[in-house]
């Protein structure tokens, strides 16, 4: 960062290397904009630090811890099989860094300035970027703010050693022997989910009537059953109340039905949410408007109230998912270049990677109704498909919404193996305005999980194969 009494001068600045940001900053330099990127911290953001990618590899690293001590009804018996948790943190530790070097590549490859340092706004095309030693100011034509979130710190459980957010239930140098986990959404389940696959004992208190809200209850009960046989205790309807700390532990007190109680454990993890990173930048001084969320509002185009500054991912109104940031990251930096982009939400997939993996896109049964259609829900069972009862892995459903009138595809949810994946083709039907015909005659290989797809469009038009109407 050179210092000095005369600004940098770019065209479009990006506030935040998170997954909205450095994609944002990729694609404007692609459309032929200067472009400078700054962020604080490590480029690739939460996600790619201490969020999506490295809870990811916690959990496959538990996969493989379970399916080594459970696959005896394969014929499968392993004994003495151990964890060395310090080399699967080591190994964790590796493929963030992997992806983040990637990051810095992509975007020196597509040559965007890279700044170290924390933004602040002077005016709406001006900003000064400042570290521990200096600051240097910038104009910009443009700005694409992106600066995400941190987890929602709650006053009875102040963060520390034993009290962890999500950045430090992942960074853990031990597996505990007991954990309780407040919170029963994405976070809570996935990474109380991976440490009962080490052997941790794991109590989830979720506030309200089931975990995962924002699924479907049918798909929620194939978690909650996965997590009893891992002997994790779900408890809804549970109000934390306070913790008490001791050198080895704490003790965690809840209230359910009028009944205060306590557990001991090793850890409390605390995971209620995210807020976003919209204070502390000078935002409302240079008159951008927030909603009483503290976020950013945005048009269809990611541009705020000032037309030169654009807004994305979890500083703006929707779900906090990286897939979304980087979805907006390019229609801002399109609408930036001139062209008609606009948002469109309606083909964002939702996953949680749960035992079973969870995703939904477009309509579910029920918004689909509230929304006027009239549909008709297909659902073809995972125990049918030929690869997922060789993979010993057959609970779960893939389910299309179709609209009755001429099978037009408008949503779809699947519960079951690599879910994640499977979601991708559902959410190109809906988004290309295909219908359960078009899935049906897209010839899927066989024996594969993606078959449940074309399986479950042939029943909605009708005429399933391999299940009975």
């Amino acid at each position: 960062m050179v210092v000095g009494d005369f600004p940098e001068e770019v065209d479009t600045l990006v506030v935040g290397a998170g997954p909205g940001g450095y994609v944002a900053a990729i694609r404007a330099a692609q459309m032929g904009q200067k472009v400078t990127i700054v962020d604080k911290d490590n480029l690739g953001g939460v996600c790619l630090n201490v969020g999506c990618v490295p809870s990811k590899a916690l959990i496959s690293a538990g996969h493989r811890y379970e399916h080594a001590n459970g696959s005896e009804d394969m014929g499968i018996v392993a004994e003495k099989v151990s964890v060395d948790f310090d080399k699967v943190q080591e190994w964790k530790g590796k493929v963030v860094e992997k992806l983040t070097g990637g990051v810095e590549g992509l975007l020196k490859s597509n040559k965007v300035d890279i700044v170290k340092g924390e933004a602040y706004f002077v005016d709406k095309n001006t900003c000064k970027i400042m570290d521990d030693k200096q600051s240097q100011t910038y104009k910009f034509k443009n700005c694409i703010i992106a600066t995400g979130s941190r987890p929602i710190e709650l006053k009875p459980f102040p963060y520390s050693d034993r009290v962890l957010d999500s950045t430090g239930g992942l960074n853990l140098k031990e597996i505990p022997e007991k954990m309780v986990v407040i919170g029963g959404g994405y976070i809570g389940t996935e990474l109380g989910g991976a440490y009962a696959s080490f052997g941790t004992e794991v109590t989830i208190l979720e506030g309200t009537k089931d975990i995962l809200g924002g699924f479907e209850k049918q798909m929620t009960q194939l978690v909650k059953k996965r997590l009893k046989g891992k002997g994790v205790e779900v408890i809804t309807e549970a109000m934390a109340q306070g913790v008490e700390e001791k050198d080895d532990g704490v003790t965690v007190k809840y209230e359910v039905k009028g009944e205060e109680k306590s557990i001991d454990a090793d850890y409390l993890l605390v995971t209620v949410g995210r807020r976003p990173n919209t204070d502390e930048m000078g935002l409302e001084d240079i008159g951008l408007e927030l909603d009483d969320n503290n976020l950013i509002k945005i048009d269809k185009q990611c541009r705020t109230n000032l037309d030169n500054i654009y807004a994305i991912g979890d500083i703006v109104e929707g779900p906090p998912l990286a897939h979304k940031a980087s979805y907006e990251g390019k229609i801002a930096a399109e609408a930036i270049s001139g062209e008609k982009s606009e948002i469109d939400y309606l083909g964002i997939p939702a996953v949680v990677f749960s035992d079973p993996e969870l995703a939904t896109v477009g309509h579910s049964e029920a918004s689909a109704k509230e929304a006027g259609y009239d549909v008709k829900a297909a659902k073809f069972p995972f125990g049918a498909n030929g690869r997922a009862l060789s993979l010993n892995d057959s609970d779960g459903f893939v389910k299309l919404i179709t609209r009755k009138s001429d099978g037009l595809v408008i949503g779809g949810q699947v519960a079951g193996p690599d879910a994640s994946e499977i979601i991708a083709e559902i959410g190109l039907a809906v988004e290309s305005g295909m219908t359960a015909e078009d899935l049906a005659l897209t010839i899927h290989a066989h024996p594969s999980l993606g078959e449940t797809v074309m399986e479950a469009a042939e029943l909605a038009m009708g005429m399933p194969i391999h299940i009975t109407k």
